[in-house]
């Protein structure tokens, strides 16, 4: 058997970061990962701003593409901002999970790629392969980096509280220059019945001629459309309606979807003895735009300035890890929360319209800062420009008769 100061289960962004962070400061770190390479499951749009790169110390080598250009298109309406500078990139989410993985392994730490936790008890976690080869570890603190299915935190299923879940899948697509060309260094997001009813779609460019086309729509019944086609009929509708393109002219290169289990004003299991969830696991992940990467890097420093003082014996438990993450993400998350329930399960396709119509008031920046920081008040400020618009209007037919 073999002993650990840490072992993480589960090599995504909050993993793979927080098993990064804990090796290169000289702890005894173990990384395991169910899947064999980072190739498979490689499901993440990955677009995120141009800073997120320089505060997680991300290099070059993790990004497909940048982009500084960003429409959102409805079923009538289409808005776009753009900049001369580039306002963010795409990760290449298998290279982002390697080279985290990789840094663990160059600051002492050991990963084992092909490893699922079958059981925990206490302090010793049991992994598996499909060979049925097993590795029993020792370790002080055990981080549920598992994603939604939370398999350390909850290893009773019936344990679980209830969780919103919401569904995605996305095609990695070949194109022709001609078609690439105009979504290169662009962000295209589809909001609205004809494109994504129950939630929102995208198209992302890639390197190479490649192009990420997605739908991520959320498990419940809508209030108005008594019918949802599945994900993948949209994907197909937005390749064949907005791109343009038919099925013998691009080559799809893979598919690959995943779940998010969400917990509603984030009553989620933070830890429990010493284990500590983080990522997905404890519903890092925006709810409205789906964004995590970020988010699950930040919570991942988060828990590793408390699992520094667990292990000092500063603590007993992680309950100041807990206080700090809802701190951080309640508030904002639950206006996420309730923003994304009425756009995407209550409102009709006209008033969706009406909303990203009022959008065109807002600078590049003040969309920016909805999209990606949250701040809704930018929002509000758009509503107000298409109210006065409108009101300036009326007053003026009243001149003109």
């Amino acid at each position: 058997m073999k002993e650990f100061d840490v072992v993480v289960v589960g090599a995504g962004p909050a993993g793979g970061h927080c098993a990064r962070i804990l090796a290169s400061k000289g702890y005894n770190v173990l990384l395991a990962e169910q899947h064999e390479n980072f190739e498979r499951n490689n499901f993440s749009s990955a677009a995120t701003p141009l800073e997120t790169l320089k505060k997680f110390d991300l290099p070059e080598q993790v990004v497909a593409t940048p982009w500084n250009k960003l429409e959102i298109i409805t079923s009538k309406i289409t808005r776009t901002w753009n900049s001369s500078e580039v306002l963010g990139v795409v990760f290449d989410f298998a290279k982002l999970r390697t080279f985290l993985a990789e840094e663990v392994k160059k600051h002492g730490g050991e990963v084992y790629l092909g490893y699922r936790c079958y059981q925990n008890d206490g302090n010793i976690v049991y992994l598996r392969n499909k060979k049925g080869e097993t590795i029993q570890a020792q370790s002080k603190v055990i981080v549920d980096a598992t994603g939604y299915s939370r398999s350390i935190m909850y290893r009773n299923k019936k344990e679980r509280i209830p969780f919103s879940k919401a569904i995605g899948i996305e095609y990695l697509i070949q194109v022709s220059p001609e078609v690439y060309y105009p979504y290169a260094n662009n962000l295209v997001f589809f909001l609205g019945h004809h494109w994504s009813p129950s939630g929102y779609g995208w198209i992302f460019p890639m390197d190479n001629l490649k192009l990420k086309v997605g739908v991520a729509q959320i498990d419940e019944a809508h209030h108005i459309l008594k019918k949802i086609e599945v994900p993948r009929y949209y994907i197909e509708q937005i390749i064949k309606d907005h791109i343009g393109i038919g099925i013998d002219d691009y080559h799809l290169i893979e598919s690959h979807g995943s779940i998010i289990e969400y917990s509603l004003g984030l009553n989620d299991c933070y830890y429990r003895g010493n284990i500590i969830a983080i990522g997905d696991a404890v519903s890092t992940v925006n709810y409205l735009g789906g964004e995590g990467i970020r988010h699950a890097m930040d919570g991942a420093q988060i828990a590793v300035r408390q699992i520094e003082r667990f292990l000092a014996g500063d603590v007993k438990d992680f309950g100041d890890y807990q206080k700090e993450m809802l701190k951080i993400y309640r508030s904002c998350w639950s206006k996420s929360e309730q923003l994304s329930r009425k756009v995407y399960l209550q409102y009709s396709d006209a008033r969706i319209d009406q909303g990203v119509s009022s959008l065109k008031y807002l600078s590049t920046k003040e969309i920016l800062d909805i999209l990606f920081n949250y701040r809704f008040e930018q929002y509000f400020k758009g509503i107000k420009g298409y109210l006065w618009k409108k009101i300036t209007r009326i007053f003026a037919s009243f001149t003109i008769k």
